[in-house]
């Protein structure tokens, strides 16, 4: 199975959840990276770990497709 068909395929709901909660640790963790406002610096690097966990766990549950509805063509 290619990438492109990873993409296409469709994705169980519980990585569905998951995608969508990585989505916003990643958004939360941008604002506190390009706030305005001068933040501590705990929480800048808060933002930076949240920025890259929401896109690590956003990009496995996009990946994660179901096999049942796979046919068995690509094998």
């Amino acid at each position: 199975m290619t990438i492109i068909n990873r993409f296409t395929a469709p994705t169980p709901k519980l990585f569905q959840q998951l995608r969508n909660i990585g989505l916003t640790l990643a958004a939360i963790g941008g604002i506190l990276i390009a706030a305005p406002v001068a933040l501590p610096t705990t929480l800048v690097t808060i933002g930076g770990y949240l920025t890259v966990a929401g896109g690590v766990i956003s990009a496995v549950s996009q990946l994660t497709v179901n096999d049942k509805v796979q046919s068995n063509d690509d094998e």
